[in-house]
């Protein structure tokens, strides 16, 4: 039987984003974008000790929305709240026999998607 489950890095932009005092706040979009092009699943699968390059998920929300995906970065605008919509997510993800990696600080986020059964990782695992 062959395992064709996969790892989904699931990304809370704004928390990360917000992690770095850089002006972010003055363009939330452009930083979000920054973040985005940043980001290389291989080197994620190196860092998180993968088997695989992982699915990459941004979870977008507020005056982020309407950013892009990429060749690499499928991006979700949040209709609400982000949190609720990255636990969502995560539910859909697992629910397909994946593993799920959160990427935030943000400990209420953290043990939300921990009792789903997703590992969490801070904003340094995807700022570099």
């Amino acid at each position: 039987m062959t395992d064709t489950s996969q790892t989904a890095v699931i990304v809370d932009a704004a928390n990360c984003v917000g992690s770095v005092p850089d002006g972010w706040w003055r363009d939330r979009a452009g930083a979000t974008r920054r973040l985005r092009d940043s980001i290389s699943p291989h080197e994620l699968r190196h860092t998180l000790h993968l088997n695989a390059a992982p699915v990459v998920v941004f979870v977008v929300e507020g005056r982020a929305r309407g950013v892009e995906s990429s060749d690499v970065v499928r991006v979700i605008d949040a209709p609400g709240s982000g949190d609720d919509t990255i636990v969502h997510v995560v539910e859909q993800f697992t629910a397909q026999g994946n593993d799920v990696v959160v990427v935030t600080a943000d400990r209420g986020l953290r043990s939300r998607v921990s009792s789903l059964g997703a590992r969490t990782v801070g904003p340094q695992t995807v700022r570099s």
